[in-house]
């Protein structure tokens, strides 16, 4: 089963510098029938305003996972991590026991970007912070496991939950298949472009939450960029 999330009905919040539509209803936002996944609790499309973006703030027992997609996010934490972030590239944030962090866009041009939140696969832990650029040309036509908890995926970021993060980039008139393992699940997003996913037409920003599927068949209508997070 694949439930289509248009982009059109995702809920929002806004500020006079950030907007944001969410994949998944969260602390009263969103829309309320776009329920969480198992660990996957938060799928925010954000955009930040030039010089602009969240100071200081606190987290713990949260798995954070930042994709760029245009512009760049200068991150700041109180491990004394500073970097800058640009389309293209994932950070991931284990908060552990508590950390402090602030995401900055202090670029001219606005920045847009997904956050993903997942649950640990246990709480506490020491808190940590990675970066890794993921060429688009390392993608094409294939899956590429950006973050994953699993220990046998190699070069991909590590994360404390049962998750693994997945990108490609297709081509007008190719075709990705993807399997999926006896009991996994997933959320597939399609950053730009448009694809036909077992049959059902994603246009840009689209989610689409996958469930009881062994197999998804990902034929692009144009040229497109897919994010997928499987989980159990």
């Amino acid at each position: 089963m694949i439930e289509h999330r248009p982009f059109s009905t995702l809920g929002g919040a806004e500020r006079n510098w950030l907007k944001a539509k969410l994949h998944f209803a969260f602390a009263g936002m969103g829309n309320p029938e776009h329920r969480p996944i198992g660990p996957l609790r938060v799928w925010n499309d954000d955009e930040f305003a030039p010089g602009s973006g969240f100071p200081m703030h606190p987290h713990c027992d949260v798995e954070i996972v930042t994709y760029v997609r245009e512009g760049a996010v200068t991150h700041e934490d109180d491990l004394g991590n500073r970097a800058r972030i640009e389309a293209g590239d994932l950070q991931v944030m284990s908060t552990g026991t508590g950390i402090r962090h602030a995401e900055f866009n202090a670029e001219a041009v606005p920045l847009r970007l997904f956050q993903i939140w997942l649950d640990p696969r246990k709480p506490g832990g020491h808190p940590s912070w990675a970066s890794r650029r993921f060429p688009a040309s390392e993608r094409d036509r294939r899956f590429v496991v950006l973050a994953s908890g699993a220990p046998g995926d190699a070069g991909a970021l590590a994360i404390n939950a049962d998750a693994r993060v997945l990108g490609a980039t297709l081509q007008q008139g190719e075709t990705l298949i993807h399997e999926f393992e006896p009991g996994r699940r997933g959320y597939l997003v399609t950053t730009t472009g448009q694809i036909d996913l077992n049959g059902m037409r994603l246009q840009p920003r689209d989610g689409a939450a996958i469930h009881s599927e062994d197999r998804l068949t990902i034929a692009a209508c144009a040229d497109a960029e897919i994010l997928l997070v499987e989980i159990t």
